[in-house]
């Protein structure tokens, strides 16, 4: 009985020392635990991209990705429909600078700087948003709001103001957090001067690969365009060893 008596008050403490180390946390711990789980040093992956027109067409992508130096080189070649096969994306230094290959003319075209805010295949995902890698942490301060719930998960609230240093497209997020592992489950775009929200991400049907928790299924809805766009990963593998070479202009055309 004692001995089970133990184990309550000790139960007890616990669950007080973790709300009091909960509570503790800023809005930069938060993200700099957000930032780390997901932007893995590397990962290789095989998505399926589905697009929804606003008069409720549909539109289908394949495309495999690599990405290195946690988020900050990103590679992606297309594999699906034929019309896209053998096209390819290069996106350094966070989505700054941007390549794209087209097989058909063998030729390779630097996009502008402002390109990153392009909706990339039409979809209502930008280029920023497939390759702006450490972008929390570098362009945003994070303000922690009242916690909350989201699908049933206890959440962090943050609030990402842009830094006036910073040239990335929204001027403010809204991002869930789920408590139990730093996953993030819900992210509020807002765009310049705009008060109402642009874009909603949605990360669903999370699995743990390789112990790293990880969104299997991502829905970005435009809220003015009324359009949608969900991403699904077909598979994912974290830490290949994937070499610089790979991450060049002259490698796009392989």
């Amino acid at each position: 009985m004692f001995r089970r008596f133990l184990g309550v008050i000790f139960l007890v403490i616990s669950l007080m020392a973790g709300a009091s180390f909960s509570q503790d946390l800023t809005g930069e711990d938060i993200i700099r635990e957000v930032n780390d789980l997901l932007n893995q040093e590397t990962a290789l992956s095989r998505t399926r991209m589905i697009l929804q027109t606003s008069s409720g067409g549909i539109r289908t992508f394949e495309f495999k990705s690599w990405a290195k130096d946690r988020g900050e080189k990103t590679l992606i070649r297309y594999t699906e429909p034929s019309r896209a096969r053998g096209q390819a994306i290069l996106m350094l230094n966070n989505a700054n600078d941007i390549w794209m290959y087209f097989p058909r003319t063998r030729r390779v075209r630097k996009l502008a700087t402002h390109a990153k805010r392009q909706k990339m295949q039409g979809s209502d995902f930008s280029y920023e948003d497939m390759g702006s890698g450490e972008l929390f942490l570098t362009d945003y301060d994070a303000i922690r709001l009242d916690d909350s719930e989201e699908r049933g998960e206890d959440c962090y609230i943050l609030r990402m103001e842009r830094k006036l240093s910073s040239d990335s497209s929204y001027e403010k997020l809204i991002i869930k957090v789920r408590k139990r592992d730093y996953s993030p489950l819900v992210i509020e775009y807002y765009e310049d001067g705009i008060s109402e929200v642009s874009k909603v991400l949605y990360l669903e049907d999370i699995l743990l690969i390789q112990d790293i928790p990880t969104a299997m299924r991502l829905t970005m809805k435009n809220e003015r365009d009324l359009t949608a766009t969900r991403m699904e990963l077909l598979n994912i593998e974290y830490g290949a060893e994937l070499p610089d070479e790979m991450f060049t202009e002259r490698s796009l055309r392989q």
